[in-house]
């Protein structure tokens, strides 16, 4: 994606390697867009580009969710009565 290469040749000397100079590059930019730019974008994106950004966004949101609320028993009972712990 051009944007993402443009943004990256611009602040490659300035980054650390931190996962979050990134976002903070990202939130920082996308607070000076306007919800058309936005938009904009996405209809730029090809279909795959679309559906890796939904992909990405959905799996963050779930991990967030998995974080929050805890994994471990479920109250899941098999036919012979043990219980299920998926990791």
């Amino acid at each position: 994606m051009k944007f993402v290469d443009d943004l990256y040749a611009l602040y490659k000397n300035h980054l650390t390697g931190n996962e979050e100079d990134a976002f903070i590059i990202i939130e920082g930019i996308l607070q000076d867009f306007s919800s058309n730019d936005i938009n904009k974008m996405i209809t730029d994106m090809s279909d795959r580009e679309r559906n890796e950004m939904f992909s990405l966004f959905l799996y963050e949101k779930f991990r967030l969710k998995v974080a929050e609320e805890g994994v471990g028993q479920t109250k899941n009972k098999d036919d012979q009565g043990d219980i299920k712990y998926f990791h």
